[in-house]
């Protein structure tokens, strides 16, 4: 017979050990440490079979992490409870000096079973793989632009200055092949060496936007991608990028939540009367947020449908048409009054993303997307 009618497990999750502990549904009772595991299968499935012998529904829990969420898959796959949770997110003593893995889950156990955890969105299998490609192409993009900056360094350290107009451009690199010359061999070979970086980083850089454009064709999110696409300065890139680490924005009540989870929204600390806001929270998505303030920048110029926009708007029907314009005439208004008040402009693109992420929200609740299988 079990001994209770529910245990709550926390993990804590390494490389090549898990830490176990389990908490009663009884509140009175203590939390018990089980000790470590090792990481392969028939260790967790050896300690799934200890605890369902002592309750019928065992609740998991383990903190977000470099190993991904193949341990959730999987006790997931068994038919098993198991829910993922931001290490930020978790309530600790602002006192607690103390952290070891024992802890650590022991915390967890008792916090899963209080109520106090927050679950993490978890992507679907394809989902987080376009995600992995989106963040190969920005780590592309840091590649080759460290790339130029040593290049572009070390000529000026031989007082090699390019009098163009514009970096990188056919020219550029004709200027580059042609009249750079330097007097010593082991200098000319540093310079091939950074140039060819450049080429190199360059080639990666195209065929990762090559195949990401080929992935997301397939995708089940794809709709999504198209549909933010209407909107000014949410190019495919963007568009893509936002799809992959915010996931069905659908799945938000409203826009609101979807801003501090974005962590766009500002902080505060307020007490009695006293309402005090400071800086944005900067407790979200750090990937969306890069590119949703990159998107706002095109704001700042008057509300007009370009070229651009009406290509990409063509196949979209007209409620998202509508408020893809209905975003463009406040947020562009918005980002002159708030520049013509002496507001940083940091600021300012900073309150136009918030606003923007609002408007992506709405655009969602327009598409229909395939049922997860």
């Amino acid at each position: 017979m079990s001994e209770y009618n529910t245990v709550f497990v926390g993990l804590d999750v390494h490389k090549e050990s898990i830490s176990v502990a389990y908490a009663p549904d009884e509140r009175e009772t203590e939390v018990n440490y089980v000790g470590q595991i090792g990481t392969r299968h028939c260790d967790i499935d050896k300690m799934v079979r200890q605890l369902q012998s002592k309750a019928p529904q065992v609740l998991f829990a383990y903190e977000a992490g470099p190993c991904g969420y193949w341990l959730y898959r999987y006790l997931s796959g068994k038919g098993l409870s198991c829910v993922v949770v931001a290490p930020s997110l978790i309530p600790r003593k602002s006192g607690d000096r103390v952290k070891t893995d024992r802890r650590d889950c022991v915390s967890l156990a008792r916090l899963l079973r209080s109520g106090d955890l927050t679950p993490e969105y978890i992507p679907q299998i394809q989902d987080e793989a376009v995600r992995d490609l989106t963040r190969a192409r920005e780590d592309g993009l840091s590649d080759l632009k460290a790339s130029k900056l040593r290049l572009k360094s070390f000529l000026l350290r031989h007082e090699i200055r390019y009098q163009g107009t514009a970096n990188w451009g056919p020219a550029h690199l004709r200027w580059l092949a042609d009249k750079v010359a330097l007097p010593t061999t082991a200098q000319r070979i540093v310079f091939q060496e950074y140039l060819r970086a450049v080429t190199q980083h360059t080639e990666r850089l195209d065929r990762i936007q090559e195949q990401l454009h080929e992935q997301v064709t397939h995708w089940r999110m794809a709709p999504l991608v198209e549909a933010y696409q209407g909107l000014r300065g949410v190019q495919f890139q963007v568009a893509a990028t936002a799809s992959a680490e915010l996931g069905d924005l659908r799945r938000f009540d409203k826009p609101r939540q979807l801003m501090a989870y974005v962590g766009l929204h500002p902080s505060e600390h307020s007490s009695g009367g006293v309402r005090r806001q400071g800086g944005i929270a900067k407790t979200g998505n750090t990937h969306a947020g890069r590119v949703l303030i990159e998107a706002a920048w095109a704001y700042r110029y008057l509300a007009k449908v370009s070229r651009q926009i009406q290509e990409r708007q063509e196949k979209l029907p007209p409620a998202i048409r509508d408020i893809a314009w209905k975003a463009q005439l406040r947020l562009c208004t918005r980002f002159r009054r708030l520049s013509a008040r002496g507001k940083n402009p940091n600021v300012v693109v900073t309150a136009i993303a918030r606003e923007l992420v609002a408007y992506m929200w709405a655009i969602a609740q327009q598409v229909q997307l395939p049922a997860v299988s």
